[in-house]
């Protein structure tokens, strides 16, 4: 059966900006939630210093809790090869960190979709620095997971491989054994497409989840897909929201989990903008979600 993990979303500038809140005080929080561990954010303020790993991880695993999954934004596909083999080298660290705190998947993504870059250059260059970074994630037992993502917060342009078609060949041209990929089905929205047609098409190669939804500011969605092709267009309409209350249909996206063999895999809550008993009704519903769908078996 899937296991649960949480994410600080509410908690952002808190920890990686401004300092007013210690890792200390979010574990002791989301200890309380229904919860098997904590994904982890590599631009957390405290993780930057590698002293404060070995404390960290024993803060958390004293709660009964884990890090079984880090989140970070590697740009792949910048031109510059100095600045290719930069990011691989941070990436690298974040696949240290990753390993020191007792994760085992540690994110990837594809890099910017710069106006100038050609869809195969970008493939290759992304391709490449994956599996360049996966050979030094095999040596610390750690998989890379390549998440169908929108934008980070300090990038000039969307994801690269934002779009089902470029993320799906990114993900076949990658080598390295240990790669997989983590499915946001709320992400494929502000692509202006079907979750569900994504997940079909990688569900075999899914190792990790994020769990979020979003729901509509205001129009339908026949309006989103009308609109603009660009990615900022569709984010106007589009705000996150409690989980089970939005637009992704968790019934079917498990479905098609578990017949892909998706089992003992982590799942971590993207939500709690609103707080935390936001949070805590987003955990407890997926608790039951997984519980409908993965407790059958046992009947």
């Amino acid at each position: 059966m899937p296991k649960l993990a949480a994410f600080p979303k509410l908690y952002m500038t808190a920890l990686c900006k401004d300092g007013s809140m210690s890792m200390a005080q979010w574990v002791d929080e989301a200890s309380q939630l229904p919860v098997d561990g904590l994904e982890w954010y590599a631009g957390f303020l405290e993780m930057q210093d590698r002293s404060n790993w070995a404390p960290i991880r024993r803060k958390v695993e004293e709660k009964g809790l884990s890090i079984p999954m880090m989140c970070c934004s590697p740009d792949f596909t910048h031109p510059d090869p100095d600045y290719r083999r930069e990011q691989i080298e941070r990436e690298k660290f974040w696949i240290d960190m990753t390993a020191e705190l007792g994760g085992k998947y540690c994110r990837v993504l594809s890099g910017q979709r710069r106006p100038e870059l050609p869809r195969e250059q970008g493939v290759r260059l992304a391709a490449e620095c994956i599996d360049q970074c996966a050979i030094h994630a095999a040596q610390r037992g750690v998989t890379l997971i390549l998440e169908n993502h929108y934008k980070d917060d300090f990038w000039a342009y969307p994801e690269f491989a934002q779009r089902m078609d470029v993320f799906c060949d990114l993900v076949e041209a990658v080598t390295a054994s240990n790669f997989g990929v983590n499915y946001d089905p709320s992400n494929t929205f502000l692509a202006g497409e079907d979750p569900l047609e994504l997940l079909r098409r990688v569900a075999p190669r899914v190792v990790t989840m994020h769990a979020s939804d979003r729901f509509l500011i205001e129009g339908t969605i026949e309006d989103l897909r009308r609109e603009e092709t660009g990615a900022e267009g569709y984010a106007k309409r589009l705000s996150h929201g409690e989980i089970g209350k939005g637009l992704n249909d968790y019934d079917a996206i498990f479905s098609i989990l578990k017949k892909a063999g998706f089992q003992d895999n982590w799942i971590s809550i993207e939500d709690g903008v609103d707080g935390m008993d936001q949070l805590a009704r987003s955990a407890e519903f997926l608790r039951r979600k997984i519980a409908e769908h993965w407790g059958m078996e046992r009947q």
